[in-house]
């Protein structure tokens, strides 16, 4: 036998053992994976991007869906209710651009891959999410979770994206690429873990060639924070809060509370809060008045358009004896 076939039965055997798997350990239960609307599929992969599944499975996954059930209904809403929709998970400019992708696709996302890449929001692995999920077309998906296991399992160290993009694609099972995506996901998610991955629970382990040294394929570079001190007004009257719109592309769009210069006497409160490369200490401080505010009812801002953040400040100052 050549070596070239012996490769390909390799890669089979490999596709057959992956999918007997995933049939009986995958996340069959996710409510994205039982349906086959493509909105709903869509709108799982722009949640799930910067937030736990269980927070999406279980708390903003079937409350925006509540709100919008079809993409038709996110175009005709207002940015604002989507926003206040979206509150809380974080990274708006994705709740924006899955507003402007509903408005320019109105009732259905296009099925060819390039055209989905130019709509806001949709880039390589979002594209071809969509496309294997939701339309069950032959092509590679690669998300941080399946991009570990290409490593370890080829032994690519110090490769870039691309690179790992075709071997994603020589791994394909072109029978059925949808499952063996959802296998590949859920063995890098449950199974080929960043640390201490468990190697002899995985169906792939017999040909792995980086499971002696499985955490090689997985260093990167640290991650550097900046850190930020923010000063913020509390303004109640008649049981309104003052607030304004937000300053800056950190929460573009949404209302926040009006900044301030701090007053030592004023001081009410403070916490800490991470923000993508952020990393905040808020300070609150009470204003008697504030020109220009928008009052919002402090029994509307669960509708209001604002930040986890911003909720976050509210609690801490509404909280307080003072206020």
């Amino acid at each position: 036998m050549s070596q070239g076939a012996v490769v390909i039965k390799k890669i089979k055997q490999a596709q057959k053992e992956l999918l007997a798997w995933y049939e009986k350990a995958g996340r069959h239960e996710l409510p994205w994976r039982n349906t086959q609307d493509i909105y709903r599929i869509y709108l799982s992969e722009i949640m799930l991007q910067q937030t736990q599944v269980s927070r999406v499975r279980d708390e903003y996954y079937p409350r925006f869906l509540e709100k919008f059930p079809t993409l038709q209904s996110l175009a005709n809403a207002s940015l604002d209710d989507v926003l206040a929709a979206w509150s809380g998970l974080g990274y708006y400019s994705r709740a924006r651009n899955l507003h402007k992708t509903a408005y320019l696709a109105q009732k259905s996302l296009p099925t060819d891959y390039k055209e989905l890449l130019s709509l806001p929001g949709i880039g390589q692995y979002t594209a071809s999410a969509v496309c294997s999920f939701g339309y069950n077309q032959s092509i590679p998906v690669v998300d941080t979770n399946i991009a570990r296991v290409l490593k370890r399992y080829f032994a690519l160290l110090h490769v870039k994206d691309k690179t790992v993009w075709e071997y994603a694609q020589k791994l394909l099972n072109h029978k059925d690429p949808k499952n063996h995506n959802l296998a590949l996901m859920d063995l890098g998610s449950l199974i080929c873990l960043p640390k201490n991955p468990k190697c002899e629970e995985c169906p792939l382990q017999q040909e792995c060639q980086g499971k002696t040294e499985a955490e090689l394929y997985t260093q990167t570079k640290k991650k550097e924070y900046e850190s930020l001190e923010l000063f913020y007004g509390i303004c109640i009257q008649n049981e309104k809060i003052a607030l304004t719109p937000a300053t800056g592309n950190m929460y573009k769009g949404m209302l926040e509370l009006p900044a301030v210069d701090p007053i030592e006497e004023d001081f009410l409160g403070s916490f800490k809060h991470s923000y993508t490369k952020y990393r905040l200490h808020v300070k609150l401080y009470h204003l008697d008045s504030f020109e220009k505010a928008i009052w919002v009812s402090t029994d509307a801002l669960h509708v209001t358009p604002i930040s986890s953040l911003t909720k976050k400040a509210l609690s801490t100052a509404l909280n307080k004896k003072t206020m």
